[in-house]
């Protein structure tokens, strides 16, 4: 018992002491800068040139608005519902930043459910984790349910947001959102987000994932694509070829990789740890950001609004690194 590793506290797995490497000024620079980006008024300079080119050969009634102001309503619906954005643009409008300002009527059906590109333009490497988490659909308050109860509680579902980032950068390169027990498993979406990352010309050097995607699918994916898969193999794993099976030649070679050395000699050489800031490091700063409730009604609403809250702090945190770095 006594030559085993021990967990202890705050100080990591297996008694391992954290040290803590983050250059603490300027990622607090970082944190400031991404509040600027909320007043980021950059889309005044081509308003008249983006509609025209919005415009240009559409049939019906033609854009009033241009998609960047959209977006930038996008990132403020994170705080405020659609009769707020209104408001909001009356202000811009009263203080001549904008044009003029379109009625909340307006404003939701340009934004209600928008999914925007994710820029991942300059980007040609990454080293990937995928991982999912809930986001909750009652809007009730915690007060409300504790005196009153949740009656709909048995119907209610969480709303599934699925993620794949460069663990480097924290770069979102693809992001997946259904109903609870409606849409893709995980390891469904991160084929998904591999195809499109790729499709762009970005190399995926590693992918990084739980027992969530220990699938063959994906094993043989991120062997098409020179991929490196380190993704933690279940206790039940079997390295076995049995005849007439259809498993993945490319996992087996894994498992009997990750059986040989153990977990924690397989994580160590691996560096499994980097997946949490990858994932669990966006889910935890986006929730503090914006909160972890969404309040659209319709499906399609709800997913909108859970893609746009991590495409938000996606856009506003890479802005805000590209500040920084270039001093």
């Amino acid at each position: 018992m006594g030559s085993m590793s021990q967990k202890t506290p705050r100080t990591g797995r297996w008694g391992k002491p954290y040290h803590d490497c983050r250059n603490w000024a300027k990622y607090n620079e970082e944190l400031v800068v991404r509040g600027t980006f909320l007043f980021d008024l950059n889309f005044r300079e081509q308003w008249d040139e983006e509609l025209c080119r919005m415009n240009s050969g559409k049939r019906g009634a033609p854009y009033l608005f241009p998609e960047s102001f959209m977006q930038f309503l996008m990132i403020w619906h994170q705080f405020l519902d659609y009769r707020g954005l209104e408001g909001l643009s009356r202000s811009l409008a009263q203080y001549d930043l904008i044009p003029q300002y379109g009625d909340y009527t307006t404003i939701w059906h340009r934004v209600h459910s928008k999914k925007p590109v994710l820029d991942v333009s300059g980007l040609r490497y990454a080293e990937v984790g995928t991982d999912g988490t809930g986001l909750k659909t009652n809007n009730a308050g915690a007060y409300r349910i504790a005196k009153y109860g949740d009656p709909d509680a048995a119907q209610r579902k969480h709303l599934v947001v699925t993620i794949t980032a460069d663990v480097r950068t924290k770069k979102i390169l693809g992001i997946d959102v259904h109903i609870e027990g409606k849409g893709h498993s995980e390891a469904d979406s991160a084929v998904q987000h591999i195809d499109e990352a790729t499709g762009k010309g970005i190399h995926i050097g590693k992918f990084y994932g739980d027992g969530a995607f220990y699938a063959n699918k994906l094993y043989e994916k991120l062997h098409s694509v020179g991929a490196a898969p380190i993704i933690k193999i279940p206790k039940s794993a079997s390295a076995h070829h049995y005849k007439g099976g259809a498993g993945s030649k490319y996992r087996r070679k894994e498992v009997r990789e990750y059986q040989e050395q153990g977990y924690e000699a397989w994580a160590k050489e691996k560096g499994y740890g980097m997946r949490w800031p990858g994932t669990e490091g966006i889910f935890s700063a986006g929730k503090r950001k914006f909160g972890e409730n969404v309040v659209s009604r319709s499906v399609i609403g709800l997913e909108a609004e859970g893609y746009q809250r991590f495409w938000a702090y996606d856009r506003i945190n890479q802005l805000a690194k590209q500040v920084v770095d270039r001093g």
